[in-house]
């Protein structure tokens, strides 16, 4: 048998509907933004945090990643892909058995009709599994970004109540009013890989979580050094590498726009990192590797809602916008609004990935390059730049973020006060003074340094596993291992 014969041979578990290379790419590409969260920003939280919160900060992007995934294939996903409940929202149901994940994937309420009057639905070319697993990726993600608002003291617990419950009552909204064919996407609002879906909301709901779960203790907020620079670089790269998938992937095929979009996505944060650095240098007086990694998140968030429907020079333009609005915001206003001072957002998420996200979602609809848009959507789009219809989808932009914002802000209120209702937000002012060893028995380090060693004579006894030991039982002191089986 040749290889050709082998690629066209049909048998159970290669039907006919099924292209190879678009799933080969679906999967790599779930993988790539996989990667980007585990061990990403697993290790950029790990490393990015003062030393005392380097294991819990990864610990709460570790969690969600897991808790996600299951909430997802429980219900998650049709709640934000399957048959309509509301405009806004999907009638959740389990994505389990393999009479649904073998079936060629389908989104059902993406239906329209087009100019000739025939009808079409998005129907990818690759089993439903495939198109599950991907969008679980992005919902991970959000979370674990959503995280960086509310790092170095939430409680855990009510971290690991909050993970389902907003997945479930605000990213589900969002996916299927925008993705999933909810009430914005036959609208005609653009939201090519998830500026309003993932960017906008995380940055705003991070935003309100943070002012609910409250401050750092005073001396964290003045002093919040990264405990390992080099590693925070290496947790930013695979977040930069692998938003190749993030938005090459948004077309569902391995087609000729996953590749302009996955070329804009890398000259976009090139631009903002170049742009975020120079505004450093002139502000500043030298350039900053935390701000390097800021311009580059601020312009990979930027182009992700227009990223295969802009020209590549608007990718520069979008890029020069991205690396310096939301520098502004971060080092001018901030410091100038009464309200982001009083709300302890600790990695500025609401400036890197809502403002950026807001940012990229409005240039989107007004550089949505028309030839690119007939690629990939369903009505003929342009942004307001090209003429012609173009003034109205910028609006439905405008319209389409409110409705983001004002989502994300009454869901994470009401799901954090229902919360606290049984579980305090913050950590109690002990944990809070000494960090990872008072939360989780356990140091990133074998050092002692920025946290008060835990004693548990003066700090309480530490029950954890079933045992009054200060640490985990999988850590013997500050060195060697013993594990208790």
């Amino acid at each position: 048998m040749n290889a050709s014969t082998a690629y066209e041979q049909v048998s159970p578990a290669a039907p006919s509907w099924l292209n190879k290379g678009d799933n080969a790419w679906q999967m790599t590409a779930s993988t790539l933004v996989a990667l980007q969260s585990m061990p990403g920003l697993v290790i950029l939280y790990a490393s990015i945090v003062k030393k005392k919160w380097a294991v819990n900060s990864a610990f709460m992007a570790l969690y969600a990643f897991a808790a996600v995934l299951i909430c997802w294939v429980l219900l998650g996903y049709r709640m934000a892909f399957g048959d309509e409940l509301l405009p806004f929202w999907g009638k959740g149901a389990p994505a389990l058995g393999q009479k649904y994940l073998l079936t060629r994937a389908r989104v059902p309420e993406s239906t329209h009709t087009l100019e000739d009057g025939t009808r079409e639905t998005v129907e990818p070319w690759y089993p439903m599994a495939s198109l599950v697993y991907f969008q679980f990726t992005f919902a991970a993600i959000t979370l674990i970004l959503l995280a960086g608002s509310v790092l170095g003291r939430m409680n855990i617990k009510a971290w690991m109540a909050f993970v389902p419950l907003w997945l479930i009552f605000s990213y589900t909204v969002g996916a299927f009013s925008l993705w999933g064919g909810g009430f914005l996407y036959h609208w005609g609002v653009i939201d090519y890989s998830g500026g309003y879906v993932i960017h906008l909301s995380s940055g705003i709901a991070g935003l309100t979580a943070a002012y609910w779960v409250g401050p750092r203790l005073k001396s964290d907020r003045e002093r919040f050094p990264p405990n390992n620079v080099l590693l925070m670089l290496a947790g930013a790269g695979l977040l930069w590498m692998g938003w190749s998938g993030f938005n090459g992937g948004a077309p569902y095929a391995a087609n000729i726009d996953a590749s302009i979009a996955v070329l804009n996505t890398n000259v976009c944060a090139a631009t903002s990192l170049l742009v975020w650095t120079s505004l450093d240098v002139v502000y500043f007086g030298k350039p900053s590797v935390i701000g390097a990694v800021q311009g580059m998140m601020t312009g990979l968030v930027c182009i992700t809602p227009g990223a295969g429907l802009v020209q590549s020079w608007a990718a520069i333009v979008m890029g020069i916008l991205s690396g310096s609005i939301p520098w502004v915001s971060m080092m001018i206003l901030h410091k100038k609004s009464a309200l982001l001072q009083k709300v302890d957002d600790t990695l500025g998420v609401f400036h890197t990935h809502a403002v950026a996200g807001l940012l990229g979602g409005l240039l989107t609809g007004l550089l949505a390059e028309p030839k690119l848009c007939d690629l990939v959507l369903p009505v003929n789009t342009r942004g307001a730049f090209y003429g012609g219809s173009g003034g109205v989808q910028f609006l439905k932009q405008v319209v389409a973020a409110l409705f983001v914002i004002g989502w994300n802000v009454v869901s994470t209120t009401i799901i954090l006060l229902f919360i606290r209702l049984f579980i305090p937000l913050r950590m109690p002012e002990e944990q809070l003074a000494i960090g990872d060893d008072a939360v989780h028995g356990e140091e990133a380090y074998a050092l002692w340094g920025d946290g008060e060693k835990y004693d548990p004579t003066k700090h309480g006894r530490n029950t954890l596993y079933g045992e009054e030991t200060a640490q985990s039982p999988y850590v013997n002191g500050a060195r060697g291992v013993t594990i208790n089986l």
